[in-house]
């Protein structure tokens, strides 16, 4: 039976099939990084464990990626005729700032120090019929 996997569980979980991203937290200085980092950049500590992080932040800045984006590094349809504009931001969380899609695209329908939540984003079907899903951030007002 087809259901949705993450694009890379090693910085999204999904349980219950809601998202949750996972970063790192320094046992020395108590930063978080995300993704989770073999290191901290604050202390440059080495006791780095998980860490879950929050699914509600703020919205600080954007832009739009108006073209497909390469691939790889980048997985998804990167067929221009099917490309549709996507917003990139940066979100600050409780514990960290992130960079992150947006499911927002209009420029003028965003505005610094909104409210965001985490979400899912279909990204495309694998070999399996899986709806393979990334994290993204949507505006709760």
């Amino acid at each position: 039976m087809a259901q949705q996997v993450s694009v890379n569980e090693f910085v999204l979980e999904l349980v219950d099939g809601k998202p949750q991203l996972v970063g790192g937290k320094c046992r020395s200085c108590g930063n978080h990084t995300f993704p989770i980092s073999a290191g901290c950049p604050k202390c440059a500590g080495t006791e780095i464990d998980k860490a879950i992080l929050g699914n509600n932040g703020t919205l600080w800045a954007w832009t739009v990626q108006g073209f497909p984006p390469k691939s790889p590094p980048y997985l998804g349809n990167n067929n221009p005729s099917e490309f549709k504009p996507f917003g990139v931001g940066y979100v600050e969380l409780p514990e960290v700032i992130v960079e992150a899609r947006l499911t927002e695209s209009e420029p003028a329908k965003l505005k610094e120090g909104m409210p965001m939540a985490l979400t899912l984003e279909p990204l495309f079907k694998d070999e399996d019929g899986n709806q393979v899903v990334t994290f993204a951030f949507e505006p709760t007002n």
